[in-house]
């Protein structure tokens, strides 16, 4: 199992940690409390692996006009809303929520060049919670596809979530199978795509980041 570059600095961290912490119990307390820290030890460093894994995903999409989920996690809204950062009027808003157990990769949902990313500051409320679109720590990035539809990608920072990754720069190309940032900790993507686009999700369903197609654009 691969770990993705985010977490390796995290995972060393932790069993640099671990370890002391171990080498105190062995020296000032009983063998019993040695083997359930051991165990304690072994679960949490687990954990963290499991969390920061980077499985290989590479799709084969010959249609520009797809949309594929840019994250693991479950579909939490579908419904036309207005945008108010970017677009400033009415768009299909599909969010999809990622809790402590999905992937934490987030890939480029359709290739194009990305012509706008702004990090906003902001606070920590539960990802599934309709404000932290609008309210939490959140990174925006606007991707134009070859034919000039643009959509609005948004990570969203949860309640433990405290540092969003994005990768995207102003006029970089971007494609599917590439990462177009990490958010460490339990989070949400918000996706804005025009009214007439057809979606292929329904609230609640499961997506598997690149590789879901959740929806068309008419191009």
């Amino acid at each position: 199992m691969k770990i993705h570059k985010e977490g390796r600095w995290i995972l060393s961290s932790v069993l640099f940690i671990l370890v002391i912490v171990n080498v105190i119990v062995y020296l000032r307390f009983s063998h019993t409390i040695l083997i359930v820290n051991i165990v304690l030890s072994v679960f949490t460093f687990f954990f963290f692996t499991y969390f920061f894994r980077n499985p290989s995903r590479a799709g084969d999409i010959d249609d520009l006009s797809l949309i594929v989920a840019p994250a693991d996690g479950s579909v939490v809204v579908i419904e036309p809303t207005v945008e108010h950062e970017y677009f400033q009027d009415k768009r299909i808003q599909i969010s999809i929520f990622m809790s402590v157990f999905n992937i934490h990769a987030n890939w480029y949902p359709i290739a194009g060049t990305v012509k706008y990313v702004k990090h906003h500051n902001g606070k920590h409320y539960a990802a599934y919670r309709p404000k932290s679109s609008k309210e939490n720590e959140r990174s925006s990035v606007v991707i134009e596809t070859p034919l000039k539809t643009q959509i609005l990608v948004r990570q969203i920072a949860g309640v433990l979530a405290r540092r969003i990754v994005t990768y995207a720069a102003p006029q970089k190309s971007c494609h599917l199978n590439e990462h177009l940032g990490f958010i460490k900790f339990g989070s949400r993507v918000d996706i804005f795509l025009p009214l007439d686009a057809e979606i292929y999700v329904t609230h609640g369903e499961k997506t598997v980041g690149n590789e879901t197609i959740i929806a068309r654009l008419n191009e």
